[in-house]
């Protein structure tokens, strides 16, 4: 089949070229409402689609940018990139998103390939491990923000969790609630993933904030899939704490099939308390303490600053957002139990 072109469209509808063109690109101002009409009509006859790549090298924009992500299944991911979209769709942009699992190596393809397309910038949640990468890119002027993370040596945007006081809140409410032997389980130490390394510096500097001490055995700093059998060794020697703090939705998880494997009761035998809000929180049995990170406000954050560079509007800043801490059942004192929820910052 012959393609559909403008002029095609220009000569069903009786007006010229420029006139179509004009309309794709929602000039209206000096046009009538019956050629609007007659232009649309002729569009969805003819089936007409516009030449993407002609029209953005011809307005020296694809329309589109790129969001990096390090692990789509992530709640944090899934719902900021949500409000990326929402704020993109605002400003008739599109979303392409690649997953890189967290391997530098997949992020430096990623990277290139969407340079090659000539996206109009980049969100990204970095590996941390393609520095050199992120200063061409910084180089070339390509508008560029992080999120969830920040990079050494990289003066870039920075959208991420006050990852310190998220901690802070809840280790507080631990102590508060009575418990003194407080575990944490969360992925490896490692320097580039920043929001680990804040949370678990921060959960031993809370702890002795506090005057409890810090037990070796019960920080667990595993990879996920790990995590079970370090439970499991603390369980099969009696030693496991009164409560444990995860430090994020994957780590709760792992938390939560060891306390159904061995039909612990929630929080007579084990207090939980995590990172992260996820869905069934308020449902589960007990409802899940949490703290939640302001993930639409961040992805709405990084948007914004990204459409900023491309207008020159901007110089790079820094945003740490607050947590908010929501109080359910699962770390109350032994016993008590309250239907209601509470929210604090």
């Amino acid at each position: 089949m012959r393609k559909v072109t403008m002029a095609d469209v220009a000569k069903l509808a009786n007006v010229s070229k420029s006139t179509v063109s004009q309309y794709l690109n929602k000039r209206y101002e000096y046009m009538s409402e019956e050629t609007k009409r007659r232009i649309a009509e002729a569009i969805e006859e003819l089936q007409y689609r516009p030449n993407v790549l002609a029209r953005s090298l011809k307005q020296k924009s694809t329309a589109t940018i790129g969001v990096i992500v390090f692990n789509i299944l992530h709640m944090l991911t899934t719902q900021v990139l949500r409000a990326i979209e929402d704020m993109c769709q605002q400003h008739d942009f599109h979303v392409i998103v690649c997953n890189t699992d967290d391997d530098p190596e997949k992020e430096r393809k990623y990277i290139d390939m969407l340079w090659a397309k000539q996206v109009d910038g980049f969100i990204i949640f970095p590996t941390g491990k393609n520095v050199e990468l992120y200063k061409k890119m910084q180089e070339a002027r390509l508008p560029l923000v992080f999120v969830d993370r920040t990079v050494a040596g990289i003066d870039a945007d920075s959208v991420l969790l006050h990852n310190e006081r998220a901690v802070q809140l809840g280790v507080q409410y631990l102590i508060e609630q009575g418990y003194k032997h407080i575990g944490l389980v969360a992925p490896p130490f490692a320097p580039h993933v920043i929001p680990r390394t804040e949370r678990i510096e921060a959960f031993h500097h809370a702890l002795r904030d506090h005057g409890v001490s810090v037990e070796k055995e019960w920080v667990i700093t595993e990879h996920v899939k790990r995590i079970p059998e370090r439970l499991e060794a603390l369980f099969n020697s009696n030693k496991l704490p009164e409560a444990i703090f995860a430090i994020n939705d994957l780590t709760l998880m792992e938390v939560l099939a060891f306390v159904k494997k061995h039909q612990l009761a929630i929080p007579n035998d084990l207090a939980v308390i995590s990172i992260d809000d996820v869905p069934f929180a308020s449902i589960y049995t007990p409802s899940l303490t949490t703290i939640a990170q302001p993930t639409f406000e961040m992805g709405k954050i990084a948007a914004e600053r990204l459409f900023m560079q491309m207008n020159g509007e901007t110089s790079p800043q820094m945003f740490r957002l607050a947590p908010m801490f929501i109080e359910r059942d699962s770390a109350k004192k032994r016993g008590e139990k309250n239907e209601s929820s509470c929210h604090r910052s």
